[in-house]
């Protein structure tokens, strides 16, 4: 039997294999629509156009193949991997009507390729959940507090009292008149208590400096009130009227 013959043949089983996939380009080329072996859950579609170029001697040299996506993304690598498998799978089928075994090989491929890009992107969703979790933690956590980081919070709050400080004495000071303003600052002046105390811690025994030497203390609980009354009583005199 001619290649012509042996290919026309194989042509006439594929139509029957695949009535909707099959594309007869000419009588040395065809394309077929192939699909996952099985439905991928996960991959609403995903379909590769294969195109078969037919040399003067098949089936005894390999046919040309190229792959195009129909539906679905696949990159050249992927790409290359299929090709690269089907090359495999016909060296070993040499001599024979191969596009049959070709295409079943296909199929088998995408369903693992399929699933692998289903896996690949639960993968990215679950690393993307993960790094929004670490960062709303840190968020929520957040910063340790050291030493350093303590003095440099004291000091920024020490120059924002200040500034908020300051800039109220101003819109007080603004609106106060000028005879106002004098006396406020007058009393702004005056050290409190609790300065004078800090200026001189000796201020509360100052007092004592006052009292007059060989002056002699009294204690009142050794004063005998009735030798007072006593005393008293001799001083009355009642008139002849009484």
């Amino acid at each position: 039997m001619s290649a012509a013959s042996v290919l026309a043949e194989e042509f006439e089983v594929l139509e029957s294999i695949y009535p909707t996939e099959l594309s007869v380009i000419s009588d040395r080329e065809i394309e077929i629509d192939v699909e996952p072996d099985y439905p991928v859950e996960g991959m609403e579609s995903f379909k590769l156009k294969l195109s078969v170029k037919y040399l003067d001697d098949y089936p005894d040299e390999l046919p040309i193949l190229a792959l195009e996506a129909v539906e679905g993304e696949i990159d050249e690598s992927e790409k290359e991997a299929l090709l690269q498998g089907m090359a495999t799978i016909g060296e070993e089928n040499i001599g024979m009507a191969m596009t049959f075994t070709l295409v079943s090989y296909l199929r088998e491929q995408l369903s693992a390729v399929a699933e692998g890009k289903i896996s690949l992107r639960i993968a990215e969703e679950r690393e993307k959940e993960r790094l929004a979790l670490e960062a709303e933690e840190a968020r929520t956590r957040g910063t340790p507090i050291t030493v350093e980081s303590f003095k440099e919070w004291k000091m920024k709050f020490d120059q924002d009292v200040a500034m908020k400080k300051a800039k109220d004495e101003e819109e007080k000071l603004r609106a106060m008149t000028p005879r106002e303003r004098e006396e406020y600052r007058k009393i702004g002046t005056r050290l409190t208590g609790r300065q004078l105390f800090e200026r001189n811690r000796n201020l509360a025994h100052e007092d004592d400096s006052l009292m007059e030497e060989g002056t002699v203390s009294v204690d009142i609980s050794q004063y005998d009130r009735t030798k007072v009354e006593e005393e008293e009583e001799d001083h009355i005199h009642f008139s002849d009227d009484e």
